[in-house]
């Protein structure tokens, strides 16, 4: 059985049926993946090769671990343990579960299928979500590796920038969603190409961060540190709770206790004195 089959199987009644994707590094997690081996490993500058190669737009965003693992020869010694080692570091937050259980049980009517589209490497992730997400729920970017020498040789899928987009689209033929039905969660730069296609198509798009770039760009920005407050847009825009009260309710029913739910406005601009033209003088 596909993977893309075991998806239709999970899916069950196609009535008021949801795709919730959501990103992996400083979403579902605090950690960055590549920051984490690289500690792991002893490297230093990580953060700094990332910014070079960011700026160079050598790599397509979100894909410059995949370009250090497979040409910086700090990174040439990676194997496939050290990427499941790097997933038992991961600190992730909280209640993970629980917004699993919460969307597939349904939700007034409307239940969730979620899975993870990620540039980080398929080993971390399945390491770090190890019996919280299925594997087949899990899409990050996969490498080829040398059959004796366990060395890192190509990549096989790289789950970035443009890659996401492949990959949400490949999930939704699978589900037979129409674009509407689909919900993504992100936090940075590395996600502008798949929230861009989703709204364009009538889908939901959370930001869990106020990144420059991804926040003016998802319908939505909530900040926290667990993975439950994605509900909160979810049951106001895809659900239609306009009532608070309803919504604390809901969560108390859970077991949650709602607390310090701000909702603000930023505008962020500058200002600056414009200098006056001068009218060239009459001769």
């Amino acid at each position: 059985m596909t993977r893309m089959n075991t998806y239709r199987n999970l899916t069950g009644s196609r009535t008021r049926q949801y795709l919730l994707a959501s990103d992996f590094d400083q979403t579902l997690s605090f950690n960055d993946s590549g920051f984490v081996l690289s500690e792991l490993l002893g490297c230093q500058g990580f953060e700094e090769k990332v910014a070079g190669l960011a700026k160079s737009h050598l790599v397509q965003q979100g894909g410059e671990l995949t370009y250090l693992l497979l040409h910086d020869p700090e990174y040439r010694c990676v194997r496939r343990e050290h990427l499941r080692e790097v997933g038992k570091h991961i600190r992730l937050k909280a209640n993970i579960t629980a917004l699993i259980d919460v969307l597939e049980s349904g939700l007034d009517g409307h239940s969730f299928t979620f899975c993870v589209i990620s540039a980080a490497p398929q080993e971390v992730i399945e390491s770090a979500l190890e019996g919280i997400v299925s594997p087949d729920r899990i899409f990050g970017t996969r490498f080829n590796y040398h059959p004796e020498t366990g060395e890192i040789m190509s990549v096989a899928k790289l789950s970035a920038g443009y890659g996401k987009v492949a990959v949400l689209d490949e999930i939704q033929k699978s589900m037979g969603l129409t674009p509407d039905r689909i919900v993504y969660v992100g936090d940075g730069s590395s996600d502008v190409h798949v929230m861009l296609h989703v709204n364009r198509r009538d889908g939901f798009t959370i930001a869990v961060s106020e990144n420059e770039h991804i926040a003016p760009i998802a319908q939505r920005t909530v900040l926290g540190d667990d993975a439950l407050i994605v509900l909160i847009p979810i049951l106001e825009e895809v659900l239609g709770w306009r009532e608070r009260s309803r919504i604390r309710h809901f969560f108390d029913d859970h077991g949650l206790d709602l607390q310090g739910w701000d909702t603000t406005r930023v505008d962020l601009l500058t200002i600056r004195a414009v200098t006056p033209v001068l009218e060239p003088a009459s001769i």
